[in-house]
């Protein structure tokens, strides 16, 4: 299938008319707010509600003389309106308005992401239910260990991913603050009924102490949270780019009709998914520093932290929005072989049963280090004769790793025949798969 994500439902929320709209959306609450105090007469309040509006080209044609984007904002605005529109940014200053809008942005961003992940968490649980008893080798430090299956590999991202859904949760509290405390955040020009209510007609809480800006520490928990979630789906990608190697070829990308995976090589079927996905978690991973410096502004603010927003606040939502459609396209129509990842198991002759034959041997008496020795000696001489391209099973495809320690006779006089075959059976490695499963998936 063909990846057809579009961005534009994520990168319409941070166009120059969204912001512009927002910034809009926050004055007339504001606006509001004072005719509910009585501090404007409610006809003038209504004619803001009604008229008021902006036009980005007047406005871009003030901010050349004026070089203040707020001031220009409000004077085109003022334009649309009658002698009401002195009530218009009346006892506001411009972060009141520019970070009470951000969180609006903000706020409508994450949702989106939210719904990604509750997507891809869909994706990954409908392949993990499919592929719940699909035997596979797993591995530490990319070495063969011991039978798993390829289902547990997956719930294990289900998992993962709840967390980064519950984190995205919390994150989404953190941010959808906002402020109309004036200057200095004294209150000294509006009361605290203001603010509340602004807060309430635009669904954000207040921030219970602000100064000239809401303070810059909820802003880098959300780029760490959208770092954190990246930094998982790199590790998806990174496993599947693994799998997809032709010495392994256990999972590969789906592999369209008339695409072509090389202008050289016209056999190549590459991951291209999956590397571009491990770039742009780079990128987003990257975020989180001028996020995190943004906290330490000069006193009650400055603007230092307004350039690097304009970047990374729209551009780290885009791109984890394209990231996390990305994975779940990836997900959802991966091509799986069972049959190599059988293969693969088989590929060191029955050395995946090493542990279960080590643990039989202290019930019988022998303690772990002779244990230890009986069995890594066997495995040794395994390694050897694959190493020089012995067959890793005999005429009657039983394993090379069995056929040593049945000849062992150390072994033997601890371990029956039965015994030991009996280690070398798949169902013990898959009989709490289940029980895995009830506890990721309930």
């Amino acid at each position: 299938m063909v990846d057809r994500y579009s961005r534009e439902e994520m990168a319409s929320k941070w166009t120059y008319q969204a912001k512009y709209q927002a910034w809009l959306d926050v004055e007339k609450a504001v606006v509001k707010a004072w005719a509910k105090l009585g501090k404007i007469p409610q006809e003038d309040a209504d004619k803001i509600v009604k008229n008021a509006g902006f036009d980005i080209d007047r406005i871009n044609e003030i901010e050349a003389v004026t070089r203040h984007d707020l001031i220009a904002f409000t004077t085109s605005v003022a334009e649309t309106l009658g002698e009401e529109s002195r009530w218009f940014h009346y006892g506001m200053t411009s972060s009141d308005t520019i970070d009470t809008a951000v969180a609006l942005q903000m706020k409508d961003s994450l949702a989106l992401i939210i719904e990604d992940v509750k997507m891809l968490m869909e994706s990954i649980k409908k392949r993990a239910m499919e592929h719940k008893m699909t035997l596979m080798v797993g591995r530490s430090h990319g070495i063969h260990g011991e039978p798993i299956t390829f289902g547990l590999v997956l719930a294990i991202w289900y998992d993962e991913m709840a967390r980064h859904l519950e984190n995205l949760e919390q994150t989404m509290d953190v941010i959808s603050v906002g402020q109309v405390s004036g200057a200095m955040g004294n209150f000294a020009h509006a009361p605290l009924e203001l603010e509340e209510l602004t807060c309430e007609e635009l669904g954000l809480k207040p921030a219970p102490a602000s100064n000239q800006v809401i303070q810059r520490d909820r802003y880098a928990r959300l780029a760490s949270a959208l770092a954190l979630l990246a930094s998982s789906i790199e590790k998806f990608a990174v496993q599947v780019r693994h799998w997809q190697r032709t010495e392994v070829y256990e999972c590969e990308e789906y592999f369209a009709k008339g695409q072509k995976g090389s202008s050289a090589m016209p056999h190549k079927r590459n991951p291209i998914l999956t590397e571009n996905i491990t770039g742009l978690a780079r990128i987003i991973r990257a975020y989180a520093t001028p996020a995190m410096e943004n906290v330490a502004l000069w006193h009650e603010r400055d603007i230092s932290h307004s350039s690097t927003e304009r970047f990374w606040l729209p551009d780290a939502f885009v791109t984890t929005d394209f990231m996390l459609h990305r994975m779940n396209n990836v997900i959802a129509n991966l091509t799986v072989y069972p049959e190599n990842m059988m293969k693969n198991l088989n590929l060191t002759g029955g050395l995946v049963f090493s542990q279960r034959v080590l643990l039989e041997l202290p019930l019988q008496g022998v303690s772990r280090e002779d244990a230890y020795k009986i069995v890594q000696r066997n495995a040794m001489k395994v390694w050897e004769e694959i190493q020089q391209g012995r067959p890793t099973t005999n005429e009657k495809g039983e394993s090379l790793y069995l056929n040593h320690l049945l000849a062992d006779e150390e072994l033997r006089s601890k371990l029956s025949e039965e015994q030991i075959r009996e280690c070398f059976n798949y169902d013990y490695y898959t009989k709490n798969v289940d029980a895995i499963f009830k506890r990721v998936f309930k």
